[in-house]
């Protein structure tokens, strides 16, 4: 029983590393990567033409994470263009439920529904050439109920905000002023950021890369450790 237990064990850390993942043994402790890039996939298939990231495997992958006792922190590398906004909330919102240390490194760009999960681990870095588009959330085919369709929309943009807000330090009144900006994006309202602007406005909490995220995740755990 104890061996098909850790047979059962292996195969789901095998898989979870299939998915664009990997595990860092390092000083200080068991780190583990995960890469959230190209388009979030929700409810539908992308086509096989385009990088995604897919929710259904991410979430699994995070629970397991969570209840692994040789994992000690997550890194989340994030470059990404944004995609179903209901399947990014989620999974932002497993990352931010974590007990595990997590940190976020925006790399290239963290877009649209990328912005919340840039902003739900414990500590997130951007590098300084990358970008944050930052613009309402829109829809796509027909709208037969015009009022009740902009209600949801509406609805669902104060649920992202609130978010945001919530689990960084920008301020709710200047984020929808970025969101309805007119002067930024050329066919659309709403703002674009680089790594530096992102950090002025308190979106993202610092200015860093790799190393820094690894840093601060390896002295999370030193101190988890240190409790115990």
């Amino acid at each position: 029983m104890e061996k098909d237990q850790e047979i059962s064990k292996n195969q789901s850390e095998d898989t979870m590393l299939k998915e664009g993942a990997a595990l860092l043994d390092c000083d200080g402790g068991a780190i583990f990567c995960l890469t959230i890039i190209g388009q979030i996939e929700g409810h539908y298939i992308l086509d096989n033409t385009q990088k995604a990231t897919k929710y259904d495997h991410v979430i699994p992958t995070l629970v397991a994470l969570e209840e692994s006792e040789k994992i000690d922190g997550i890194i989340i590398l994030i470059n990404t263009l944004g995609g179903d906004v209901e399947a990014g909330l989620a999974m932002a919102e497993v990352i931010s439920s974590l007990t595990k240390p997590t940190a976020s490194v925006v790399l290239g760009g963290g877009h649209s529904i990328g912005v919340p999960l840039a902003v739900s681990a414990n500590r997130s870095f951007i590098v300084p050439s990358a970008t944050m588009t930052i613009h309402p959330v829109r829809t796509s085919g027909v709208v037969l109920g015009v009022p009740q369709a902009f209600n949801y929309l509406e609805k669902m943009q104060d649920r992202i905000i609130r978010f945001i807000v919530g689990h960084s330090g920008v301020k709710e009144e200047y984020f929808r002023h970025l969101i309805n900006r007119t002067d930024t994006l050329v066919n659309d309202i709403g703002s674009i950021l680089n790594g530096y602007e992102a950090v002025e406005c308190g979106l993202i909490d610092e200015i860093g890369g790799i190393k820094d995220a690894l840093a601060y995740l390896k002295a999370e755990a030193e101190k988890k450790r240190g409790k115990k």
